[in-house]
């Protein structure tokens, strides 16, 4: 079953009214898991980190990118009141800490997973810090190279942490249609041999952005991310490939559809298939009256679509069989019908 994360990041804009609300509303969509991010921001980031296109949400890049973070960061109590609301709504609390007083913050709140962001993925001092807390890890692998992952891998599994998923996509307020590269996926799961998902940020605006991710179901994608918000006409922080509460309603139970067109490789289509079978083959049908005590030739009996008679593939095994009663043209022939000579 696919597991569905709904990603908070920002997009409380540092209301924790709107942050509860919307833990509810993921919980109400039936998706698996919340995501939040949580940043001590004097840890995280330098007071003059540049501010610019693609650094957070259009239009919030007016003043600098820390100063504005720090507004909207939410404090340490109005996460554990999420985390609480989380474990109340039923979900699984998966916490991106962006810095390693965060991280030691995120564990008194007993996440059931951690995400290693882009930002940290090549800090060794914190992967190997967020390895050993033994918890269930996403690696967010958009931005990094084959080597890097690589990389970052051995340095989990060498701190005793091999419970990870790759968790692929870019977050480019929102990314492009052909920036998805949905089939880096599949080169994902082969190389690494690692649970795969997609992590997507397509404008929410485009009616693509809930069949898109379906399709990396396809490529063996046993998770996805998509951002939430309370309301994207609001404009906030990361709003621009976030779903609304209803739309994230409607995707979950598009994925969910999908799995089940999915089915697996063959097992589950048999009874499906084997209905289609009976419905649309022909079977063997008397070509002509037949009657008790006679032999069968090729003559007697020919292909016909018809709710009776046996496989044509056991037209064979029908020659040179004595017929056991009379039988009627066009009806079907089968086996308890004949005895051998």
């Amino acid at each position: 079953m696919t597991y569905i994360i709904a990603e908070m990041a920002f997009s409380h804009d540092g209301q924790e009214i709107l942050a509860l609300e919307i833990a509810t509303a993921v919980s109400n969509a039936k998706a698996d898991a919340l995501s939040i991010h949580i940043t001590d921001m004097p840890s995280y980031m330098v007071k003059h980190y540049g501010s610019g296109p693609g650094r957070v949400s259009a239009g919030k890049d007016t003043k600098p990118i820390y100063d504005y973070l720090e507004e909207i960061n939410p404090s340490n109590e109005t996460w554990t009141k999420v985390a609480d609301q989380v474990r109340k709504d039923g979900l699984d609390l998966i916490i991106m800490p962006n810095d390693l007083p965060s991280l030691e913050f995120s564990e008194s709140l007993n996440p059931d997973a951690y995400v290693l962001s882009a930002a940290a993925f090549v800090d060794q001092p914190f992967v190997s810090a967020i390895a050993l807390k033994k918890r269930k890890i996403y690696l967010r692998v958009g931005g990094a190279t084959l080597g890097e992952i690589a990389d970052t891998i051995a340095a989990l599994n060498k701190a005793g942490n091999t419970d990870l998923v790759l968790l692929f996509g870019h977050q480019n307020y929102p990314t492009s249609i052909e920036n998805t590269d949905l089939l880096f996926l599949k080169c994902l799961k082969e190389t690494f041999g690692l649970p795969v998902g997609l992590a997507d940020h397509i404008d929410a605006e485009d009616e693509l952005a809930t069949i898109i991710p379906l399709m990396s179901l396809t490529l063996g994608a046993t998770v996805i991310e998509k951002h939430i918000t309370h309301n994207r006409n609001l404009k906030g922080e990361d709003h621009e490939s976030a779903l609304n509460p209803d739309e994230l309603t409607n995707f979950v139970k598009r994925v969910r559809m999908a799995e089940k067109a999915m089915g697996s490789r063959y097992a589950s289509a048999l009874a499906s298939s084997g209905q289609y079978r009976l419905v649309s083959r022909k079977r063997l049908v008397a070509a002509r009256d037949l009657a008790e005590g006679q032999i069968l030739t090729e003559d007697d009996f020919m292909s016909k679509r018809s709710d009776e008679g046996a496989c044509p593939s056991e037209y064979q095994n029908f020659l040179g069989k004595k017929m056991l009663r009379n039988l009627k043209a066009d009806r079907g022939l089968d086996f308890n019908l004949v005895t051998s000579t």
